[in-house]
């Protein structure tokens, strides 16, 4: 058998307690989730969370450290992601781009608006990579070599 993990990004981004989340379409139900997606062909990691984020919500951000890097197998489908997960700051809107298929729009919401709703997770990621920020655990950018 060939197993190979996914890699993806994530980034959470927070403004004055609300944070940047996508409601996107998976697996015919309209899910929360950070901006984040799968790392494409030659391009660093950096670089595919800040795509990322462009194209699930319309938001330039900058990136500020790493909250952390996370090993998930998702029970729907038994696939392995290993999420490298940013902190981020909203630098502009731009609300004339055109999202990726799939997302519904993004919004800012408060941990609690999101703890409210766990039937809406993406995953469990969602909430523990907010905790994790919230915790102040952020590792440096320079944790990253491309």
């Amino acid at each position: 058998m060939d197993w190979q993990p996914h890699i993806t990004v994530a980034t959470v981004i927070e403004d004055q307690g609300r944070f940047l989340l996508v409601e996107e379409m998976a697996e015919g139900r309209a899910v929360f989730n950070q901006p984040a997606g799968h790392l494409d062909p030659n391009e660093s990691l950096s670089q595919a969370a800040i795509r990322e984020t462009l194209e699930e919500t319309g938001w330039d951000v900058e990136l500020t450290g790493v909250t952390g890097i996370y090993l998930y197998t998702a029970p729907s489908n038994g696939v392995t992601y290993q999420r490298v997960c940013f902190a981020a700051k909203a630098l502009r809107h731009r609300p004339e781009y055109v999202l990726d298929d799939g997302i519904i729009g993004p919004h800012w919401l408060t941990r609690d608006e999101l703890v409210a709703q766990p039937e809406r997770w993406r995953s469990e990621l969602v909430l523990r990579c907010i905790d994790d920020y919230l915790s102040g655990l952020c590792f440096p950018l320079s944790l990253i070599r491309d």
